[in-house]
């Protein structure tokens, strides 16, 4: 599993596998968010079994998948997790969904600016300028 650290406390992820989650909580990790939409490619783990794992190891799980552009659904799901100030694990198939979740929720709740959403973006290598904060 390659993180990358969009905040402090902030990971994002490609796909990842149950067997990740030990990893993940090895950094702090207490929620994992899955913005993969279940089914998106063969073999890939389904939410439900990521959540059993995640449950399993006493972490919280919040499904809001994404196709394409995260909607609101998504975007309120995961501010949701973030006001929490847990530390969180965002997964989708590359990581550009769940930057782009993270970047969206930050923005329209208040915690970052549109220039520190980019910057954090850039600095975990993810374009996220174009999106409509």
């Amino acid at each position: 599993m390659a993180l990358r650290l969009l905040a402090p406390d902030v990971h994002v992820a490609g796909q990842i596998d149950p067997s990740d989650l030990q990893a993940a909580i090895a950094l702090g990790v207490r929620h994992v968010i899955s913005n993969r939409p279940d089914g998106e490619e063969p073999g890939q783990p389904d939410a439900a079994t990521v959540a059993a794992a995640a449950a399993a190891l006493g972490l919280g799980f919040t499904h809001a998948p994404a196709r394409g552009l995260p909607d609101d659904a998504t975007v309120i799901a995961v501010d949701a997790v973030l006001a929490t100030g847990d530390p969180v694990l965002l997964f989708c198939r590359s990581g550009m969904r769940s930057a782009a979740a993270w970047a969206l929720a930050s923005v329209r709740s208040g915690r970052l600016t549109v220039e520190e959403a980019v910057e954090a973006g850039a600095g975990a290598g993810f374009d996220l300028r174009g999106l409509p904060y």
